[in-house]
């Protein structure tokens, strides 16, 4: 699975991503992200695809680091961010999904008064994260066995964060693992925090907003605050890959 060393994968992996990315009505998808702050985008990912990306978790060669959760306060599990070059299918749908979320970025930042504007193209976008000295890749691949959770957090790395990031599910639930959900919080002003439980089957991804998104109220626009993580794994062993569009110092 391996690329050339470059930023962008070849054209054929970048061509197949838009071709499976573009099935999908993104019009219902913009529509859940803006109104619950996440969507899911079903079957993304076939089982031996699942299989494929979760089988290079020891082959430390495609990583540039190794996060054991509990030395930092995240919660319990462990993670690595892949190194560049990406592997072919994760480099392509980072670089296809990109341009259906930049209009949705885009959006709330005009809702919510905030200049940043995302180009229509993950690679100039990523230019301009490497312009400001963010550098290194953040797709990341994640493991948890029983016992492990993720505290709620956000992920930005940067002064320059893309605003919303996607998580797939590897691992089969009921069967490889138990327990596990992914939780959306929302800290609304003056009122109670809201969460979300998202269910996922193998395969299944998660588009999410990473630190702010707007809300209609009745006096206009108002930003609220998410943060995500995963709950307490029961039993088994979950594996998810984690694609974030921007990199980081």
């Amino acid at each position: 699975m391996n690329v050339p060393s470059r930023i962008i994968s070849p054209t054929s992996a970048v061509e197949s991503a838009e071709a499976r990315v573009a099935r999908y009505d993104w019009k219902t998808l913009s529509d859940e992200l803006g109104g619950f702050g996440c969507a899911v985008i079903e079957r993304l990912l076939s089982p031996e695809e699942c299989r494929l990306i979760a089988g290079l978790y020891p082959e430390e060669g495609h990583f540039r680091s190794h996060i054991h959760m509990a030395r930092h306060g995240f919660g319990r599990g462990e993670y690595q961010y892949f190194r560049y070059p990406l592997p072919d299918l994760l480099g392509g749908l980072r670089t296809a999904l990109y341009p259906r979320l930049a209009g949705v970025a885009n959006d709330w930042n005009s809702r919510m008064g905030i200049d940043e504007r995302y180009p229509a193209e993950h690679a100039a976008f990523l230019k301009q994260c490497h312009d400001q000295g963010q550098t290194r890749p953040t797709p990341l691949l994640l493991q948890y066995v029983p016992g492990d959770f993720n505290c709620l957090h956000q992920d930005l790395y940067g002064d320059l964060a893309f605003p919303i990031q996607v998580a797939i599910l590897l691992s089969e639930p009921g069967k490889d693992f138990t327990g596990g959900e992914f939780v959306l919080t929302e800290q609304r002003p003056r009122m109670q925090s809201r969460a979300e439980v998202v269910p996922l089957r193998q395969g299944d991804a998660v588009a999410f907003a990473v630190h702010n998104r707007p809300v209609q109220g009745s006096k206009g626009n108002y930003r609220v605050n998410l943060r995500h993580g995963v709950s307490r794994v029961r039993s088994g062993m979950r594996y998810t890959v984690g694609i974030i569009f921007h990199d980081a110092k």
